[in-house]
């Protein structure tokens, strides 16, 4: 499958102030994996106030982002403005129709295999141990494809913290995948939902999406499967209902250089995060409701990720959408892109459009932790790449889990 993004833009701001968070809205590995991408980033023509006519501000060298103070993401927050989600504006219909964009396929790949179907007993309950290991690949050197697993129904409860991410993108209503994420602000209190950056922000001279909402243990109980999606009623598909976004965040780079049908440099970058409220005003956080989270290993010694899964509903044919699927990749290959970014992490999967922005898990101290999301693919559906999340990525983190309270 390819990299995934939506038409939507905004603009990067270095000298931007005051954090406003961003909702948007996300689909599936839809960017193609490019030959010859772009290796510079472009100016970006704005101003803090976006009014015409003011002097162009450069996106921040790699080095300078990684140095950024709070105050300085400060300032990039207020480029990063989201509508809230509208409530109601889900219907079961709607969330079934949600879409990922296709995917550029390539001349003379063969047939996309089959997904296989869910069991009656759990096939994989813990993220962090995959059930096939592939072999150590060097960089980009393709690895061999990895058939997708679903998660049986029910799904064990340490698989509630993976969702489905709904969004809309002018009149078009798309999906994403997400992660429940740990919130070092707010201990066993998270409300914070890992992604991609595809799966909230259009890219380049685009804007957030709309009507951004996560639904965590999408059809943990199995009631869509087997063909039964017009049979079943939304808050049946639904157990802990939807929670829209209030704030998000995408890296600096994906604004600023982003073309939201293609990857390219911005995909080692490709990383988002977003803040969602309770349906209930009264009630829990994310957190409390599914049942735990995931913590982020940000700097993982490569070395250490010798068995990486990946995890997503990917929409585009064959799979339908309503399964959470698993790729068990073992050892990511490194995918280089521009020498002075982190090389992707790569895996065999033949996931596709809507498992973008789905979490990738390592076992660290012996538990699961985040690692990486998917962001791109190629056209044959042999693999998924995924942004490695260095510092960067880190401060932004901070930044947003210290700001949205």
């Amino acid at each position: 499958m390819s990299s995934i993004s939506r038409p939507s833009r905004a603009v990067l701001g270095a000298s931007v102030a005051a954090l406003t968070m961003v909702v948007a809205t996300a689909c599936g590995p839809d960017n193609s994996d490019p030959a010859g991408a772009q290796t510079t980033a472009p100016t970006v023509a704005a101003t803090a106030s976006g009014k015409p006519g003011a002097a162009p501000i450069k996106l921040p060298t790699l080095e300078e982002l990684k140095t950024w103070k709070l105050e300085d993401w400060d300032k990039w927050a207020q480029a990063n403005v989201i509508t809230p989600a509208v409530k109601g504006y889900w219907t079961l219909q709607k969330l079934l129709n949600a879409k990922p964009k296709p995917l550029p396929q390539a001349p003379n790949q063969g047939p996309t295999q089959a997904p296989a179907q869910p069991t009656a007993a759990p096939t994989s309950a813990d993220p962090a141990q995959p059930t096939a290991v592939q072999p150590p690949t060097g960089p980009d050197q393709l690895p061999a494809v990895v058939a997708a697993k679903p998660v049986a129904h029910p799904f064990p409860k340490n698989m509630h913290v993976n969702g489905k991410i709904f969004f809309k993108d002018g009149n078009d209503d798309y999906v994403c995948s997400g992660t429940v994420v740990s919130d070092p602000a707010n201990p066993g209190k998270s409300n914070l939902v890992w992604t991609a950056s595809h799966c909230l922000h259009g890219g380049k001279g685009n804007k957030y999406y709309t009507d951004i909402t996560f639904a965590p243990a999408f059809n943990s109980n199995g009631v869509l499967s087997n063909g039964n999606k017009q049979k079943s009623k939304l808050e049946d598909a639904e157990p802990y209902g939807e929670w829209g976004a209030t704030a998000g965040m995408v890296s600096p780079q994906w604004t600023a250089e982003a073309d939201p049908e293609h990857g390219g440099p911005w995909s080692q970058y490709d990383f988002g995060i977003i803040k969602v409220a309770n349906p209930d005003p009264n009630g829990k956080s994310l957190e409390e409701t599914v049942g735990g989270s995931v913590p982020l290993w940000f700097n993982a010694p490569r070395e250490q990720l010798t068995a990486v899964s990946n995890y997503g509903f990917p929409e585009g044919k064959p799979f339908d959408g309503v399964e959470l699927e698993h790729c068990d990749g073992g050892k990511p290959a490194a995918k280089a892109g521009v020498p002075d970014r982190p090389a992707m992490l790569m895996i065999g999967c033949n996931m596709t459009g809507g498992s973008s922005g789905g979490g990738w898990y390592a076992t660290k101290d012996g538990k699961p932790a985040l690692v990486s999301d998917t962001s791109i693919g190629n056209g044959a559906n042999t693999y998924e790449a995924g942004p490695y999340l260095e510092d960067v990525a880190a401060h932004m983190f901070d930044y947003f889990s210290k700001k949205t309270k």
